[in-house]
């Protein structure tokens, strides 16, 4: 029987869905015999997903069908899902004026029942994408994975078709497994009703794999919905040019869902991506990488990938990514400019660097100060994305003042409208650091759900505890009442306002407790 593989991509924001992209053309690479087609559900207007689906399924008639779920958890400081999950918890939890407790609390029954929506429609799909398309194929087989299947892959196993194989990370050994119809046990997945997932499943290493150029003339032929991303100039389309992250930051599972094995993308395979995308339009590429520069060893593979764009005449390119920014050079700098990025994004959580210690994110903020003049001084002119985490562990008033002069020293080098501090609010995850804490600090409870939006589970995960939970919901509260298109400029201003600003030289100096002595009584 002729294999057809079948890629539904549930609905989710238009973002461009490179990992069922790359998982086509790797199985194409490997299998040019077999069919495949990418079904994307989130260029399908919402009435429609149901039938859309059966009429892919019905023309298709496919062998195997791999879903990719990208989103499950909801915790942001942006708007989505009917409203702003954030700001709804906030205005439920602390506003002291009851019309404003109220909305928080109707919002949050929105945002609520959205996401309950979302979880049980998704379900739905992938059920009766497994029902129809055994009407055709009786022995059809089925793969879900994804980013939120990733995270999530435990509480799922009670949730899915019986005999489902969940995919933890990385999908293409496995896929070829199944494919060949080889033993895929040792690969990060379990089957829902026969196997049962490995305890710490996730901390397992990811088969390497080195990547060569996705062949998009393939994926255009597959994917009937490809031109959706290519008719705006304002899309950035994604590149992945290396996986993995070394790094234990407390709160992030990208470390363990993509591996901490950096695994580098070949530079002449990145460009002749890259080109493929940019002789069909494309000007903005995003790096989808987990950190663009991971770390200092990684420096020169960079330098090479950027001289070698370069050289290739893309001169009219923009292009973004998370980026570590105590890994810049001078050099990597002037590359930078020279190639057009044009955004980056600084995930420092704190400007305390005492914080940035407990929270093992591998940072020194004096070199990434450094780093960011260099960049400056080699004309960079465009805007900074820096991620603040507050009231994450041992949070003070005096870390607090510490980061506002961090801040406040990077507005003096790039402008202050230039560097947009982004507030999160860490939405507690599993397998993480941050979820050991919690329950060692008894925050959480052994066996609590990390997929539950129910209150009494919603104010734990948002990691907002007190004593100074109250006073933060206070000042983002007083931030969108005051000026919320500019959230992030306007919590620093209160917080300014309230408790003063540090001096600079305490934010950068991280002092090391000194172990207690025990007196010996002679």
């Amino acid at each position: 029987m002729k294999q057809r593989i079948l890629y539904v991509r549930l609905p989710c924001n238009p973002i461009f869905p490179i990992g069922v992209v790359y998982l086509s053309d790797h199985i194409h690479k490997l299998f040019p015999e077999i069919e495949q087609k990418i079904f994307d559900l989130g260029t399908v207007p919402p009435l429609d997903f149901k039938p859309a689906l059966d009429r892919c399924i019905d023309q298709f008639k496919p062998t195997h069908l791999v879903f990719s779920w990208r989103d499950i958890q909801i915790y942001a400081p942006v708007g989505g899902r009917g409203g702003n999950p954030l700001q709804n918890a906030f205005e439920f939890f602390y506003a002291k004026n009851p019309l404003i407790k109220l909305r928080g609390a109707l919002g949050g029954l929105k945002v609520t029942t959205a996401y309950y929506g979302e979880l049980w429609r998704n379900l739905g799909l992938i059920r009766r994408g497994l029902k129809r398309a055994q009407k055709y194929h009786p022995e059809a087989k089925i793969v879900v994975g994804g980013g939120a299947v990733s995270v999530f892959y435990e509480q799922l196993k009670t949730m899915l078709p019986q005999g489902t194989i969940v995919s933890v990370g990385e999908g293409e050994i496995l896929l070829e497994r199944l494919i060949k119809n080889e033993d895929f046990s040792d690969q990060r997945c379990y089957v829902v009703g026969a196997t049962e997932p490995r305890e710490k499943m996730i901390h397992e290493f990811p088969t390497e794999l080195e990547k060569s150029a996705c062949n998009y003339d393939y994926i255009q032929s597959i994917w009937p919905e490809f031109d959706y991303y290519f008719q705006d100039n304002d899309f950035y389309i994604g590149v992945q040019t290396k996986r993995g992250c070394p790094h234990n930051c407390c709160y992030c599972i990208y470390t363990v869902v993509e591996g901490k094995k950096v695994r580098i993308n070949p530079a002449d395979e990145v460009v002749k991506e890259m080109r493929q995308l940019y002789e069909r339009g494309i000007r903005n590429f995003w790096f989808t990488d987990a950190q663009f520069i991971p770390a200092r060893k990684f420096i020169d593979d960079t330098v090479e990938l950027l001289q070698k764009i370069v050289d290739s005449g893309m001169t009219d390119i923009h292009w973004a990514a998370y980026i570590r920014a105590d890994n810049l050079t001078p050099q990597l700098c002037d590359l930078m400019v020279k190639t057009g990025m044009n955004y980056f994004e600084i995930g420092i959580t704190s400007g305390s660097q005492e914080l940035v210690r407990k929270m093992r994110m591998g940072y020194n903020l004096r070199t990434v100060l450094q780093n960011c003049r260099d960049l400056k001084a080699a004309g960079f002119n465009d805007l900074v994305s820096v991620n603040y985490s507050f009231n994450v562990i041992d949070e003070t008033f005096d870390t607090i003042r510490q980061t506002i002069a961090y801040h406040r020293e990077l507005e003096r080098i790039f402008g202050a409208d230039k560097v947009e501090p982004a507030i999160f609010f860490i939405g507690l995850q599993p397998h993480t650091h941050l979820e050991e804490y919690a329950l060692k600090k008894e925050f959480l409870k052994p066996g609590y759900n990390p997929m539950s939006l129910m209150p009494w589970t919603a104010t734990k995960l948002l990691w907002n505890p007190e004593p100074l939970g109250s006073f933060f919901g206070e000042v983002c509260l007083q931030a969108w009442q005051q000026n919320p298109n500019d959230f992030g400029r306007e919590v620093m201003k209160i917080l300014e306002g309230r408790l003063g600003c540090a001096e600079l030289e305490e934010a950068l100096t991280s002092p090391i407790e000194a172990p207690k002595k025990e007196v010996v009584m002679a």
